[in-house]
């Protein structure tokens, strides 16, 4: 099992849209730069689990999810009405890929990231990392455990 880092725009998707969602399962399409790509069409796997950041506005930390489809093309880069339109690809020669997620938990409380910053053991993890923008990132099992782990301890 792999563990993931996964952001999108509260206001484009947030982990709300997901819980709402028919079995709280949705196509993480509109990936639209090649490591992120990579690593969702080459490394992704049934069962691996995603930390589900929400960037732009307060980035934090929300909740976690689960992958439960591995990779196959995103119809959205064929669709000139959607704004993930890649006019450079096509049905035969494929460029983007997406994953399916499943809803697993939203966390009581959000976890910015200046307070990611400051909790020991993360200090090596992609997302604190200068320069880190993609967003579809690695996380260590460990880095996953140490959020988690935080996450319950805010509940109380």
């Amino acid at each position: 099992m792999k563990y993931w880092l996964m952001k999108s725009e509260p206001n484009d998707f947030s982990i709300e849209d997901l819980k709402n969602r028919p079995n709280q399962i949705e196509p993480w399409d509109g990936v639209r730069n090649y490591q992120a790509r990579n690593y969702m069409r080459d490394e992704m796997k049934l069962g691996d689990r995603v930390l589900f950041y929400h960037s732009r506005t307060n980035p934090s930390v929300v909740g976690t999810a689960k992958v439960v489809k591995e990779s196959y093309p995103d119809h959205t880069a064929w669709d000139p009405n959607d704004h993930h339109f890649d006019p450079k690809t096509d049905k035969d020669n494929p460029r983007w890929y997406m994953v399916d997620v499943q809803f697993e938990q939203e966390f009581v409380r959000p976890i910015p990231l200046p307070e990611l910053r400051k909790i020991a053991g993360l200090e090596k993890m992609v997302l604190l990392q200068k320069g880190s923008r993609l967003s579809v990132q690695p996380v260590t099992e460990g880095e996953f455990e140490i959020i988690l782990n935080y996450a319950a301890s805010q509940e109380a």
